[in-house]
């Protein structure tokens, strides 16, 4: 695994360790004064990550358009996660990482179009949306350790 994505695994790892002291339930509220819950900000990272990465090159992405919609941007839980979807969820969190990783020493990332993040982040290169990517995900978590607070009763 390269550094660039080592730095997105590892927060992965803590954040899926501290959340092992939930219940399927606690993980799927959505409090009061929040728009989502726990997992649909898992489902996010990877859905975000996927959009960044391979939507913007016009490249198909690794999950299925299913999993896409449920958890891209603007949007909000919709149903009850089961473990099953968990699961896959925890899944993807890494073996998108690992085809990622793929995929760059493949050099299949040319000619990325530049665009601008709602942050105001010009990302022109695969490279930059790596980068970016971090920034990202630290939202989401931080995002999560707001709500754990929040549901942990």
């Amino acid at each position: 695994m390269s550094t660039a994505t080592d730095i997105i695994k590892q927060p992965r790892i803590k954040i899926l360790e501290i959340l092992k002291e939930f219940s399927l339930e606690q993980l799927n509220e959505v409090p009061a004064g929040f728009n989502n819950n726990i997992l649909w900000n898992l489902g996010h990272m990877v859905a975000a990550q996927q959009g960044i990465c391979y939507s913007r090159m016009g490249l198909p992405r690794i999950i299925d358009d299913e999993f896409f919609m449920a958890y891209k941007p603007d949007t909000k839980p919709e149903k009850f996660i089961d473990a099953t979807r968990f699961d896959k969820i925890k899944e993807l969190m890494f073996s998108t990482l690992d085809q990622l990783d793929t995929d760059l020493q493949n050099n299949i990332f040319v000619n990325y179009p530049t665009w601008t993040t709602r942050y105001g982040f010009e990302i022109t290169s695969i490279h930059d949306a790596i980068g970016f990517l971090p920034f990202h995900e630290g939202l989401h978590i931080g995002y999560i350790m707001s709500l754990r607070k929040v549901v942990k009763k």
